[in-house]
């Protein structure tokens, strides 16, 4: 045989069993027949479907950990005569959706109007990924983000006494249109607030009556 070709040389990572090509070989004798076979570095990733190069079914390749793989495929017609060639079998990247995404904290102080609550990131098989972020559920309306930090909206400031607690849910969009979304219960610490009032229930007493009682104190709290 005079050459051997391979009609495509590049396969999508994540795809297990991948089909890449379909070998044929050019021989000077018209009508020849030839078996194919494979060698070199990465042979045991692949496997021949009659004249189809593929993975073997239990592969899958990751681009990110290895984006090439080295073999030779030789072609042997009827006289057992050879040829062969080497071949670097590209994987190409495919966008993948982020693994996770995460907040630095998720509480913050009672009476702090705007008050920041933590830094959101994003964790993706894909280096260098970029991700923009959004706020869904029960109490997004209290919420904004400004850059990556989640913070309360400025006009809202919370009671720890009237509600403790917020629920909302975090959702990360990569450059893919890709998302990974995070429900979170956002928590308020109580902060020990001044009392609002002082009260005495009486402030008139009777002469002549020593040590006499004149009437109870009592104060008023925020704190429970």
């Amino acid at each position: 045989p005079s050459a051997l070709a391979l009609s495509a040389s590049t396969f999508a990572e994540n795809a297990a069993g991948a089909s890449i090509g379909t070998l044929s070989a050019t021989d000077p004798d018209s009508g020849e027949t030839f078996t194919y076979a494979i060698f070199g570095t990465d042979k045991d990733s692949f496997e021949l479907d009659g004249t189809t190069l593929k993975l073997i079914d239990t592969v899958s390749a990751d681009f990110e950990a290895d984006s090439s793989y080295s073999i030779t495929l030789t072609a042997t017609d009827s006289a057992d005569n050879t040829v062969s060639k080497d071949y670097t079998i590209t994987v190409t990247d495919v966008n993948e959706t982020p693994s996770a995404v995460a907040l630095s904290a998720s509480t913050f102080a009672e009476n702090a109007a705007g008050a920041s609550v933590g830094t959101l990131s994003a964790t993706d098989p894909d280096s260098g990924e970029t991700f923009t972020y959004s706020i869904t559920g029960t109490d997004k309306d209290s919420f904004e983000l400004s850059g990556t930090t989640l913070k309360l909206k400025d006009s809202v400031s919370a009671d720890f006494e009237t509600d403790a607690s917020y629920s909302i849910t975090v959702t990360a969009t990569d450059s893919g249109s890709n998302t990974v979304s995070k429900d979170y219960t956002i928590s308020v610490t109580d902060v020990n607030e001044a009392p609002s009032a002082l009260a005495l229930s009486a402030t008139t007493f009777a002469e002549n009556a020593a040590g006499a009682t004149i009437g109870t104190l009592s104060a008023t709290d925020p704190d429970s």
